[in-house]
Order: C-alpha cells, then sequence, then structure tokens
C-alpha cells in the first residue's frame, strides 16, 4: 500500500568525474546544492507533519 505521504528521498551526489572543471556558470554540484537544499527543506516539512524530531545527525 503506498503511503499518502512518503519520506522525501535525499538528491544523488554527483561523482567527481561528473565535472567538467570549465568553469560553467551552473556547475553540476552548484545544482546539487540546490536540489539538496530543496529536499533539507522537504524533508524538515515532511517531518513537521510526522510529528518528528530531527535527531541531529
Amino acid at each position: 500500500m503506498a503511503t499518502p505521504d512518503p519520506h522525501p528521498e535525499p538528491p544523488s551526489r554527483p561523482d567527481l568525474e561528473d565535472c567538467c572543471r570549465g568553469g560553467c556558470t551552473v556547475c553540476v554540484f552548484d545544482v546539487y546544492e540546490e536540489a539538496l537544499a530543496r529536499y533539507e527543506a522537504a524533508l524538515a516539512a515532511w517531518l513537521a507533519r510526522q510529528g518528528s524530531v530531527p535527531d541531529g545527525d
């Protein structure tokens, strides 16, 4: 049975080889950091809805 409010999934961290080191305006690591920030916000909201408190890992 599907959970109506599934736990957010973290983004996959790019490998070092995924960066071309060409000084791109938007690097794959920039995209990852933005996705990670969205994930952390979604996780905090999800935990609040679940009545959970992060354990500080």
